[in-house]
């Protein structure tokens, strides 16, 4: 470690312009690579590998990416609080005309499942019946047969009265759209029905609000333009604290404002500049490992982490800058100052970025793939920060000092002046806790560390594909309705992916066994058809029996395919196909009757037949992993027939996702927390054989990661992907903090006799630099609050509580610890070989 310094101190005095050249070079290649960098949008980063995810991509591979029909929900509201009223049906009716006469060709509609279904279908159904012309009827004669229909019951009402909350103020109209293999052609079709549903008049007490799932992302640009926005807040806050750290107060002979003014926008232009191209390189090496197949695609999180490199980036050339400031105001040249700077902090530094390095890189041990990328990302991005910290930097202020030195125009006295502002005279001040009374610091700090590992055990787990929507998204705000008011809706489908030898009569039997089970399970979509109850299922034997459905002469609807099937073994009575029977000859002859819908669900290419049975559900998010366990329970005939079935959903995969994220949380933490401390630790052996400094330094870290989680707890903070990264984020920002303090210290103790004394000067020299870093990465995290994304506003929250109590570990903790620790070695008499031999190298 201290051999790659060197070499950087010595590549800088010795060639700064080399140093900038080789930037330069690497900054154009990088930067190349950086533009063919893929993004993406979506879940399916988030998604660890387990038999619902290689289903879902499995059923793309075969079925194209969309299921067979997407499901429309019109959310009807009342600004009365009732919408059982003739407003209400004058409204459902509209909608169901503007459907059925501008999108016929696209609505999904068959014998068992009508394309468009109401909350007032008792009441249009009624008076159908009856022949009364339902413009004429008052909200009286609406409820009048509408409370007929509940009184009289029967098998589909239980379904209807679904369809409108408990106290009557909202309603769902079910429009089933048939889906296109274009995604966005698909969206162009929703958007344009939601569009033309816009055009009802409705009257002032109802309101309708189309939603579907291709609604909820069809606006893709949003989360691009918030990055961006979030990024450039950021940076422009940065940019205005970073110049009161890096004001340089006018002193000594030829100072002046002026010349302030410039060292300081050099050293904040520096600092950011670095930044930037710190940036730019890792999204080039990003680049290059997607090439390479070693990254995916960056998903929202991966995209965050130049707002996270603002940060700790920042972090670095604050303390780079900072102690050169000091060697220079001590009287050391340019040369010797850039050389004592980065010899003494590039090592502090140089360890920080290898802890941190490994809190981001525990990360490739998680289940989801977003998380994994992310952790070698930002691993990435701290080590070329390091990089280009401690050679870009000290290279540009090498040439410009030199210059400066030459000319007699170098401000030593208001370099060396650093150190007496207002932020380090009131770190020092902290430093009576580690004189007076380290102990009783201590066991508040544990007693706080302990209340945080309660919270930290009682932090829920959550994920929703809305979480990178706006808050704010008309389409979101509904969404957020159909959940409080109906559970989630009824617009999400199941699938069920079956794969074996499935087109046999065991199979085929057992697929009708299956749906039939599903009649009763809780969660799955039932309508009322001719033939009794039946699930809202679409498989090779739906479309099969669709065909069969007799017209208004009593002669199947497709005399062909009917005798094909009879000829093949299908009991027209029963429906079921006899063990001799020909399940192959059917399902080409269904293929070639109904090619789309027939295709949608059965396939033969790919390695083998493969079948699908999709599913409308209302599981939700909440109830999803539920259904799934009973839909397992419902393929009961299909395993036993020998098919491999799997039931799989976006909610499904979310909660597979959730679970994943629980059980990842405290793994990360550990694996992190005692491979930071054993670097730490055989550091300090080799550097002055004290490797329990290494335990030391990192114990405030782990303090303050459960402080953390503890105020998350307090702040009803859940743990998801983004707060995912906390461990890294925590061990990021709190390892530098400590690691910066404890180096100080073993450099001041070997300069005072006291151990007060030595203390006091850690405090006051380091302890204002992380002020003032601590100021910075707050609030260039803290812009996230205002972030229209909730889990940036969270990431937001959590990142400034980490780096304040970061702060507080280092300044309060630590040397609380560290003097202790010291006092002990002077008590058995081997302080002074340790001050001889930190003297000594």
């Amino acid at each position: 470690m201290k051999t790659t310094i060197r070499f950087f101190a010595n590549a800088v005095v010795r060639s700064p312009g080399l140093v900038l050249g080789v930037v330069l070079v690497l900054t154009l290649g990088l930067g190349f690579m950086a533009t063919q960098v893929e993004n993406s949008d979506g879940q399916e980063g988030f998604a660890p590998e387990n038999p619902e995810i290689l289903a879902s991509e499995r059923i793309g591979e075969l079925f194209g990416e969309e299921a067979t029909q997407s499901v429309m929900q019109i959310v009807v509201t009342s600004e009365s609080g009732d919408v059982v009223t003739a407003d209400g049906l004058a409204a459902a009716n509209a909608v169901a005309q503007v459907v059925q006469s501008e999108f016929a060709d696209v609505v999904a509609g068959t014998p068992q499942q009508p394309g468009v279904v109401t909350y007032l279908a008792p009441v249009q159904q009624g008076a159908a019946q009856q022949g009364i012309d339902m413009a004429v009827l008052d909200d009286a004669g609406v409820k009048q047969f509408y409370e007929q229909a509940l009184a009289e019951g029967g098998e589909q009402l239980g379904f209807v009265t679904q369809l409108v909350n408990q106290d009557a103020s909202t309603g769902l109209i079910l429009v089933f759209v048939s889906t296109t293999d274009d995604q966005q052609g698909q969206i162009d079709r929703e958007v344009a029905i939601a569009d033309a549903l816009g055009e009802i008049e409705t009257g002032s007490d109802i309101s309708l609000r189309p939603f579907s799932f291709g609604l909820l992302f069809s606006d893709n640009g949003d989360f691009q333009s918030e990055i961006g926005r979030l990024f450039a807040t950021a940076f422009a806050i940065i940019i205005t604290i970073l110049l009161f750290v890096y004001w340089l107060k006018p002193r000594g002979d030829g100072a002046s404002r002026l010349r302030s003014v410039r060292r300081t926008a050099a050293d904040m232009g520096l600092t950011m500049l670095t930044i930037v191209l710190a940036i730019g390189w890792m999204n080039g090496i990003g680049g290059i490992l997607q090439q390479i197949g070693l990254l995916g695609p960056f998903t929202e999180i991966a995209q965050i982490v130049p707002i996270l490199l603002i940060g700790l980036g920042v972090d670095y050339g604050i303390h780079l800058t900072s102690r050169y400031r000091e060697e220079i105001g001590e009287g050391d040249d340019v040369n010797g100052g850039i050389r004592r700077a980065i010899g003494t902090v590039g090592v502090a530094l140089a360890l920080a970025t290898v802890t941190t390095v490994i809190g981001f890189l525990t990360n490739v041990f998680n289940p989801i793939p977003a998380l994994k990328d992310f952790g070698v990302l930002a691993a990435i991005g701290i080590a070329v920060s390091f990089v280009l910290m401690l050679t870009f930097v000290p290279a540009a202020r090498e040439l410009l000092d030199r210059r400066a030195e030459r000319r007699g125009e170098l401000p030593r006295e208001a370099m060396g002046a650093t150190s007496e502002r207002l932020l380090p005279e009131l770190m020092e001040k902290t430093s009576v806790l580690a004189e007076k009374a380290p102990v009783p610091t201590l066991v508040v700090m544990l007693v706080l560390g302990v209340l945080g590992y309660l919270g930290l055990s009682n932090i829920s787990t959550e994920f929703s594909f809305t979480d990178f929507l706006p808050d704010d998204s008309e389409f979101v705000q509904t969404f957020d309705l159909l959940n409080e008011e109906f559970g989630g809706g009824f617009g999400e489908t199941t699938q069920i992916l079956l794969e074996g030898d499935v087109a046999t009569p065991e199979v085929y039997n057992a697929i009708a066994a299956t749906t039939q089970n599903m009649v009763d399970t809780p969660d799955v979509l039932t309508f009322e058809t001719p033939f009794g109850v039946q699930p809202a299922v679409t498989s090779p034997v739906s479309v099969v029996q669709g065909l069969l459905i007799p017209g208004a002469d009593g002669a199947p609807t497709n005399p062909d395919f009917a005798q094909a099937a009879v000829q093949n073994g299908l009991d027209p009575e029963t429906g079921a196909i006899g063990p001799d029977g020909d399940v192959v000859a059917i399902f080409e002859a269904a293929l070639a009757a109904a090619p789309d819908q027939m295709g949608a669900v059965f396939s033969d290419n790919g390695g083998g037949p493969a079948a699908l049975i999709e599913i409308s559900t209302q599981a939700g998010e909440n109830r999803a992993i539920d259904l799934r366990d009973n839909l397992v329970a419902d393929i009961a005939p299909l395993t036993d027939a020998g098919i491999d079935a799997t039931p799989t959903s976006q909610n499904i995969i979310g909660g597979v996702i959730v679970n994943s994220l629980s059980s990842s949380q405290v793994t990360s933490l550990v694996i992190t927390l005692i491979a930071a401390t054993i670097v730490l630790m055989i550091n300090f052996w080799f550097e002055n054989r004290r490797p329990f400094l290494g335990v030391i330094t990192m114990v405030p870290v782990a303090l303050v990661v459960l402080w953390t989680f503890g105020l998350m707890y307090l702040s009803g903070i859940p743990f998801g992907p983004v707060t995912a990264t906390l461990t890294g984020l925590a061990v990021g920002i709190g390892v530098p903090y400590t690691i910066h303090m404890a180096r100080r210290f073993e450099e001041d103790r070997s300069r005072f006799d006291d151990v007060n004394d030595a203390i006091r000067s850690t405090t006051r020299h380091t302890g204002g630099a992380l002020a003032g870093s601590a100021f910075t990465t707050a609030a260039g995290f803290g812009i996230l609050i205002t972030s229209t994304l909730t889990p940036f506003q969270q990431m937001g929250q959590v990142t400034s509580y980490a780096v304040g109590l970061s702060l507080v570990g280092a300044v309060l903790a630590l040397p609380s610890m560290l003097v202790l620790w010291e006092r002990w070695h002077r008590r058995r008499g081997d302080a002074v070989v340790e001050q001889a031999t930190v003297s000594v190298a």
